[in-house]
């Protein structure tokens, strides 16, 4: 009798110990703060000379979803979970509207869109409390003349790219260059960009030369005898030069012209030596991991867009861990503080400029088969950082952040 009156308490005991339990965990649940962000890029992908170079239909959006894992394996311990919504608009398709819908499920969302639309989205939301990561446009001007004090800017700038660039040839001593330009308008921002970067850093654009974009396909029969009769004769008569530098952001002809310029000399720029946040051979500083686990993600390895997206995603994860909090506000003014950094797999630790909300970041040197250095290179330095001799300083700057 005894007995059973003791299984009986222990019974109950164990019963209110489990209530107890659920009762806990259905509090811990009802803590759990949402935190949804949103991606808004663009329908399609880009395309390019090498099919190689062929950028996957979930470019970018895929480096998001990777650091959305990573921000819920931290975020478990905080009761703090993160979610990706994606949304594409098409060409004809207006971005603020897609922009606006979204603001009304997130307070932050990556952009990866032009210059112009991307101006539209921000002027857009501008007074929603809402902060817009650009993931994607590499133009000055957003972080200058046209800066937004509701865009944060995760891709580094063609200035950046440029004195990344620079850098590494002046020091290697190759300061001639003919520098070869498309005959589109982002090909002349970036020959903008690279003629302020010679004269930055001690280099001499020995010429210029214009390459025009006639149309037709180069991916023919045809194509490749077309393609070495055309480029020697385009590169001949040259005065002495060091390197190539070439401007082709919209993938025209840079492609052609390594081992078919006119003098056996190297190519840089948007063929053969290429500035880049990131690039798929990257596999320093336990980049290996990062790539290892992408690759599980997305069978494939992990390019530019997508690092930036990563990134992007990472650091409304750090903002949220540190300010232990859900609130847009509270996160963005740590984003903007000076105590805000983050790792990135780059062998430093990123953080803001204040001046114009630009991501500092090294810039990696890529061949297509290996990472052949990191800028800024050994003797640049600076009188606050090493990485502001990439792009814009302070005292340049034009931007008034409204």
């Amino acid at each position: 009798m005894g007995g059973h009156v003791v299984l009986g308490v222990l019974a109950r005991s164990l019963i209110g110990a489990i209530g107890l339990m659920v009762a806990a965990n259905a509090a811990v649940a009802a803590d759990t703060v949402d935190i949804a962000i949103g991606y808004l890029g663009r329908a399609g992908v880009p395309q390019t000379l090498s099919p190689l170079d062929q950028p996957a239909a979930d470019d970018g959006v895929a480096g998001a979803k990777l650091a959305i894992e990573d921000n819920n394996t931290t975020g478990k311990f905080l009761n703090q979970r993160f979610t990706l919504i994606d949304r594409r608009v098409k060409d004809d398709e207006d971005a603020t509207l897609a922009a606006n819908e979204l603001a009304g499920k997130t307070g932050f969302i990556l952009a990866d869109l032009p210059a112009d639309a991307l101006l539209k989205v921000a002027d857009s939301l501008r007074g929603r409390g809402i902060t817009l990561l650009n993931v994607g446009a590499t133009d000055d001007r957003l972080r200058e003349q046209d800066c937004r004090a509701n865009v944060i800017h995760v891709a580094p700038t063609r200035s950046m790219l440029a004195d990344g660039l620079a850098q590494y040839l002046v020091w290697k001593q190759w300061k001639r260059w003919l520098l070869v330009t498309g005959s589109h308008d982002n090909d002349k921002l970036f020959a903008d960009a690279l003629r302020r970067a010679a004269t930055r850093f001690g280099a001499k654009i020995v010429e210029e030369r214009t390459f025009e974009d006639t149309g037709g396909a180069r991916r023919t029969d045809s194509g490749v005898t077309l393609i070495q009769r055309q480029m020697p004769v385009f590169t001949q008569k040259a005065p002495a030069y060091d390197v190539l530098v070439a401007a082709d952001e919209s993938e025209v002809f840079a492609n052609y012209l390594p081992y078919r310029t006119w003098d056996p000399r190297p190519v840089a720029g948007s063929a053969g030596l290429r500035p880049t946040s990131w690039d798929p051979a990257q596999d320093q500083w336990g980049a290996t991991q990062l790539q290892n686990r992408f690759m599980k993600l997305a069978s494939r390895r992990m390019d530019a867009l997508d690092m930036q997206a990563w990134m992007a995603v990472r650091m409304v994860g750090e903002a949220a861990s540190r300010t232990n909090s859900g609130d847009t506000k509270a996160m963005t003014d740590y984003l903007k503080s000076p105590n805000f950094t983050i790792a990135a797999f780059k062998g430093t630790r990123l953080s803001l400029r204040d001046w114009n909300l630009q991501l500092r970041q090294p810039i990696l040197l890529a061949d297509g088969r290996m990472i052949v250095s990191v800028s800024p290179q050994e003797g640049f330095l600076h009188q606050v950082s090493e990485l502001d001799t990439l792009g814009v300083d302070r005292p340049e700057t034009k931007c008034k952040l409204q």
